[in-house]
């Protein structure tokens, strides 16, 4: 830390200490302190901060200015700057392009998919894209899919890079021509002669090659995915999954969701099997390229974003995340967008709107990331901004409702405090954290930023404190 930094810290915290009402290590509240203790957690590894929403004080302010890691409460800073200025109704456009004639319904040529970073291009929406482009008159296409991409400069980054597991679906890489993100459901059936397991896939993909490796032991229903271990021989292409192991004889069935093929691939997956269902077939094969000049053949607009920002942010979605970091570039910078240029316009909006940015680190939006860095103090700021906002509604529908939806679906659930609470969990290894708005039991609205940089956070104890928290706000 800088010698002007750490003068500007140290003043700070003087100032903070003054306040009435602030509540530093030694005064928190019994119930939170005992919650503390208890799961050996350090005070000094945690920020909290809580405050009335008409207060001018917190009403709980522990270590609000050191910058932790908020794993996946961070979403709430992208969200939120996406929503005021790309604005609620703002959509992503994708266009097919047709390169040659178009004759009693066949397409002489290539047809060419361009994305515009749609982070909700799910099957239903891929579905309706294609009934319109079933119904410009096109049935059968000669020439190949060509998916353009271009919209975003996205650098070629290893998918397995934060954690060695490239096939999760919380890693998946922002692409602008992203499919469903290139998801796929694995469901694992123990045969009826109890001898075999039998491997269905969803979304089915044609050009996916399952192996199946996968024999019966006699055991208990338990063990790390039940047994089943999944290879990828062919990492850069992943058209080709090989499961193997010993499924346990008392298991009935298990489901993997994982992602495979690259964005393009994927994409043709997709549309050959969807474009079969409006009786369209397509003779050539699946390349990358660009789309040609002139008027698009169909363009299909995404869901507004007070919509899309709802399951990005209840079911914590990092890729989707990703994606409105890139879009966020649109409101200054021309394509191709670069991630930079997302974060250049968030810090802008911050420093305009007076919210203190000097010890934010923002890497992809997503929280997903060892580096992020931010304060309680900001994420309060930033709720209680959010909360005077007129664009207040939207953002906070977008959070998880405790005990009803999302990430914190079986919080409290069938108690008193259940729907009083909208928030954004955050879980990383050794991470916890938790940010959003909690009504009392008085009727008085609460801001809440926690954040725990603590070995082992992740793993029960971080939830508990978290529950201590909400439990005496929910009191007040």
């Amino acid at each position: 830390m800088s010698t002007p930094t750490r003068r500007r810290w140290l003043a700070a915290i003087l100032a903070l200490s003054a306040l009435p009402g602030a509540v530093f290590a030694a005064t928190l509240p019994e119930a939170i302190d005992k919650a503390i203790t208890a799961y050996r957690v350090l005070q000094d590894a945690m920020s909290l901060v809580v405050q009335e929403i008409t207060s001018d004080v917190p009403a709980i302010n522990l270590n609000p200015l050191i910058p932790r890691n908020p794993a996946s409460s961070i979403k709430l800073l992208t969200t939120f700057v996406a929503l005021d200025v790309l604005g609620p109704t703002y959509t992503w456009p994708t266009k097919l392009y047709a390169t040659g004639p178009i004759r009693d319904g066949v397409l002489d040529g290539d047809l060419v998919l361009q994305g515009h970073g749609d982070p909700f291009l799910v099957v239903e929406e891929f579905w309706k894209m294609l009934g319109d482009l079933r119904a410009r008159g096109v049935q059968r296409i000669t020439g190949d899919l060509v998916v353009d991409d271009s919209h975003f400069d996205v650098p070629d980054l290893d998918p397995g890079a934060f954690d060695g597991q490239p096939f999760r679906l919380y890693n998946v890489v922002p692409s602008a021509a992203l499919v469903n993100f290139k998801a796929i459901e694995f469901q694992f059936l123990k045969a009826k002669d109890g001898k075999h397991v039998d491997i269905r896939m969803h979304p089915t993909m044609p050009n996916v090659k399952i192996t199946n490796k996968l024999t019966v032991k006699q055991g208990k229903c338990a063990g790390y995915n039940y047994g089943i271990a999944m290879n990828v021989p062919e990492p850069a292409v992943a058209d080709h999954v090989i499961f193997s192991g010993a499924f346990p004889s008392a298991c009935r069935s298990h489901t993997m969701h994982r992602t495979l093929l690259r964005p393009s691939t994927y994409a043709y997956g997709t549309f050959k099997r969807l474009w079969a269902h409006w009786g369209g077939t397509i003779e050539g094969g699946v390349r990358e390229g660009t789309a040609p000049p002139g008027r698009p053949l169909v363009v299909w607009s995404s869901r507004p974003l007070a919509e899309i920002i709802r399951p990005l942010n209840k079911w914590s979605n990092n890729v989707m995340t990703r994606l409105l970091l890139y879009s966020l570039a649109a409101a200054e910078f021309k394509p191709p967008y670069t991630k930079q240029q997302g974060i250049d316009v968030l810090r802008g909006y911050l420093r305009e709107s007076g919210l203190d940015d000097s010890d934010l680190v923002i890497d992809n939006g997503s929280g997903l990331s060892r580096d992020t860095r931010v304060t309680s103090r900001f994420m309060n700021d930033l709720l209680r901004h959010a909360y005077a906002h007129p664009l207040m509604p939207e953002f906070i529908a977008s959070m998880s409702l405790n005990g009803l939806d999302g990430t914190t679906r079986r919080r409290f659930r069938g108690r008193p405090e259940a729907g009083r609470m909208h928030l954004k969990t955050g879980r990383l290894d050794h991470v916890a954290a938790i940010a959003g708005y909690v009504v009392a039991s008085s009727g008085k609205t609460y801001t809440l930023s926690l954040m725990i940089n603590h070995a082992n956070a992740h793993q029960g104890s971080g939830i508990e404190i978290q529950n201590a928290v909400l439990r005496w706000i929910y009191q007040q």
